[in-house]
Formats: structure tokens, sequence, C-alpha cells
């Protein structure tokens, strides 16, 4: 018996207010995807408040990658077996606690801890998105889900200009007693205002499965996240790799022979989502590489010649109007998806980005210019992010949108890691030599840039390979009927 046979028909209809759903949902999203930017301000303030070396407070940020990943996939299947709802709550469960762990740690173990509980709480994203599906009326959809999908993006511009002004003017211990609060604030909500959602599928939960495909990415994200610390060619990274390799096949076995598989190979094998994933890895290296550069391109001290000597706080608000810009852009993704298709925005998208990396090589000299080069690269992942979810879900079964949204949020997260990693190298090995420290040179910040710019463009040949379904022409609605079970689309 199919997964697709054993799908559980129910009632769509809803009384719930379709605005109060969207509003919910999306600031869940945001407060979930701040979490990813939280202790950037803090990185060189760790060791010391810690009492740690600056090698072991990389872990700080690392967990939180980590339990992102690993829980992710998880709670996506979770969705899809007990409801979505359900499932949403239970995610905040980790965000409040692993908060109030990092505020009162005062040492490194309860802090990284505290960091991978906050990173379980990613799941928030492609669920909600999920759950959008189940509870908005067609025409209210595509907006929807765009917004949904880029409150990743929106939460990460948002959270570094936030959380740089706490840090700088109140202890750093108020940085997770307030996103405490707020995640406090995201469960009540979607407890009082998103109604029940139903199972879309039976079936039971594949621990094993889970398990696999846990210590695999870890292996992964470990090895491509601390290669450049470890160096690249020692053994652990190597073994790391490996074990990565052979659990992962071991994985993709077993999920293709299990009757109730944590993810469907089968279906993610189906050239719409394939490609939709392929693409999400590399929109994700290209939305995160100017992330990278851009802060330390606003905070290098004027004496390197490029840098401009700006603040954490300023670099931050020099940043912030890029989220804000996804934010805006999601309505207009979602018409252009119905009228022309997700295929269509999302090639847009990635054309955009690259536009964004190619003017950087006239508008890195100045604060404006370097505004500017976030915000257009901003306005394009919103196009490109918030395509993604409508592909997946025009290629799937409803009883398997959370599970295929999760595993897609994690193509994305994939990508992100390898694009720390790619900037990382490039900028470590291209240096000049000033007041006796190794600085990135300007000729590796313009590196970095245009290896944006080229992923960019292969994202967008990618989006061109999609096979061009029309979307539904129901109101605002950008997710194409559903595909019958067994289409290769």
């Amino acid at each position: 018996m199919t997964i697709e046979s054993r799908e559980i028909r129910v009632d769509d209809s809803t009384s719930a207010r379709p605005g109060g759903i969207v509003g919910v949902l999306a600031v869940a999203g945001i407060v979930a995807a701040l979490m990813q930017t939280l202790v950037v301000p803090l990185i060189g303030e760790l060791p010391r408040l810690l009492h740690t070396s600056a090698a072991n407070a990389s872990w700080v940020v690392t967990a939180t990658l980590l339990a992102a990943a690993v829980t992710t996939p998880v709670s996506g299947r979770l969705g899809d077996l007990y409801g979505k709802r359900r499932v949403l709550l239970a995610c905040t469960v980790p965000l409040v606690a692993g908060s109030v762990l990092c505020a009162v740690a005062g040492s490194l173990p309860p802090m990284i801890v505290g960091r991978g509980l906050q990173g379980m709480g990613m799941g928030l994203v492609p669920l909600g998105i999920s759950a959008l599906r189940d509870l908005l009326p067609p025409e209210r959809l595509g907006g929807a889900i765009a917004l949904m999908s880029s409150s990743m993006g929106i939460g990460g511009a948002l959270g570094l200009p936030v959380a740089a002004a706490v840090a700088e003017h109140a202890s750093w211990r108020v940085l997770f007693w307030s996103s405490a609060a707020l995640s406090l604030l995201i469960t009540v909500l979607i407890w009082a205002l998103v109604p029940a959602t139903p199972a879309r599928t039976a079936g039971r939960f594949d621990a094993v499965g889970a398990v696999g495909l846990g210590v695999g990415l870890v292996s992964l994200l470990l090895a491509v996240s601390k290669g450049a610390d470890w160096g690249w060619a020692s053994g652990t990274t190597l073994g790391l790799f490996a074990v990565a390799l052979v659990v992962l096949l071991a994985w993709g076995w077993w999920e293709l022979r299990s009757d109730d598989p944590l993810v469907d190979l089968r279906v993610t094998a189906r050239r719409q989502v394939l490609l939709t994933n392929a693409a999400s890895v590399v929109v994700g290296f290209s939305m995160y590489a100017q992330s990278l550069i851009v802060p330390q391109l606003l905070q290098l001290p004027e004496a390197t010649g490029y840098g401009l000597g700006r603040s954490m706080l300023a670099a931050g608000l020099w940043m912030a109007p890029a989220g804000l810009v996804m934010m805006a852009v999601s309505p207009v993704g979602a018409r252009l998806s119905a009228a022309r298709g997700p295929k269509t925005t999302l090639c847009a998208g990635s054309l955009v980005i690259a536009l964004g990396y190619g003017s950087s090589t006239v508008l890195m000299g100045t604060a404006w210019g370097l505004m500017i080069v976030t915000c257009v690269c901003g306005l394009g992942v919103g196009l490109a992010y918030g395509a993604m979810p409508a592909l997946i879900m025009g290629a799937v079964p409803r009883s398997e949108t959370a599970s295929a949204n999760s595993f897609n949020t994690l193509m994305r997260s994939i990508g992100t890691s390898v694009s720390a990693a790619v900037v990382g190298v490039v900028l470590a090995q291209m240096t000049v030599r000033m007041g006796g420290h190794e600085l990135p040179s300007e000729d590796g910040f313009r590196t970095g840039m245009l290896i944006g710019c080229g992923v960019a463009l292969a994202a967008a040949a990618i989006a061109l390979a999609l096979p061009g379904r029309p979307a539904r022409r129901t109101g605002d609605a950008s997710v194409p009927e559903e595909a019958p079970a067994g289409s290769s689309a």
C-alpha cells in the first residue's frame, strides 16, 4: 500500500480568520529565524563570557545549525502524521526552554545545549507553510506561502541589528530573556488563533530513518562547517565525510524499503521536486554569501582602504532594509506565480540575486552602495523563497506537504552551510597583512561576491529546467494543481 493511498480525507473548511493565521505563523517563522543570528554580536565576547577558548565558543553557533538540520525533517513528518498545529506547539517548547537555559548559562555546556534547543524551533517555518495549505482559502494561499517562506530571510536580516542594539546597550542575557518571551508569546498565539489541523496520513513514525538521517547530516555539516578549522585534509574532516556518505547511502536504502518512510524518496525524485530542492541548495548558498561578506566590509577599519569602519550596530542597521524588502516583495512574487507559474518566479528571483551580486563590482565602496546590493539580493531571495513551497506542494500529495517542505528547508540550510565554508576559505586564502594581523583582502571580498553571482545564475539555470506547468487561476493562489500519484512531474 502506498503512502498516497493512505491519505486521510477531511473537510478543509475553517472558520478562523485567515489574516490572523497568516500573521501568527509568519511571526513564528521570523522568531525562529531570529535565533540563527541572535549570538552574532556576541561572538567576539563569548570566550570571555563563557570562560572558554574561541574555538570552543564557535560551537554556540554550530549547535543551532546542527539541531535545526536534524529536527526539521522529523518535525515535518510528525506534522503529517499527527497534525501540524500540534507539532507547531511542540516546536515552541524547545525555543522557550533553550532561550531560558542560555539566559542563565554561566559556562559553555549549558549554552551549547540551549542553543541546540533553540535550533529545534526551526521546524516552525516548513510546518507553518504546510498548515497554510490546510487552513486558508485558495485565494489567500499564494501570498501567505510567499510571506511565510521569506520569514527565514526576514528574521535573519532583522535579527542582526536588533541583537546588536540589545547587546550594546544592555546585558547579553537580555537577548535570551527577550527571545524566551517572544517564543512564549508565539506559543500562546498559535494555541489561541491557529485552528487544529488534521492528520493527513496514516502510518508509523520512522525512528530508524530519523536516527540515520540525523547521524548522516551531523557528520556532513560538521565536516563542512568545521573543515577550515580542523583542516580539509585532516583525518577528522575526511572521516566525517566518509561517515556521512556511508550513513546517508544506507539511510536511502532503508527509506526506499520502508512502508512509512521519514522522507518518501520516490516523491523527492520527481523532476519538479528534485530540481526545486537542487535550486534551494544554490539559492541558500547565494543568499548567505552576501550575509557573510557585507558585515565584514562595513566593520573593517577605513585604514584598509576598502573597509567602512562602522560599528556592529551600524552595520546591522545598514543591512536591515534587506529584510523589509523581502517582506514587501512577497505579495508581488505571489501574483507573479499566479500569473506565470512559480517556475517563472524562482527564475526571476535567482536572476535578481545575480544582479545584486553583480552590482557590487561598482557599489562596494560605500555603505549606501552595500545597502543597495543587499536590498537587491533581498528582493531576489524574497521572490525565490516564496516560489519554492509552491513548486514543492504542486508536486507532492497533500498527505506529505509538511515532510516535503521540511526537506526543502533542509536543502536551503545545507546551501547556507556550504556557502559559509566556501566564502570562509576564499577570505582566509586571499588576505593582506595590516597592523600585525591577517585581514581578508579587497580582492577576496570581490571574489566572494562573484562566486555568489555565479551560483545565483546556476539557480536560474536549474529553474529553467523545471517543468512548465501553469499555476491555478484562483484568485492569488500560486500553488499548482496537485500532481497525481506516481507522476514524474
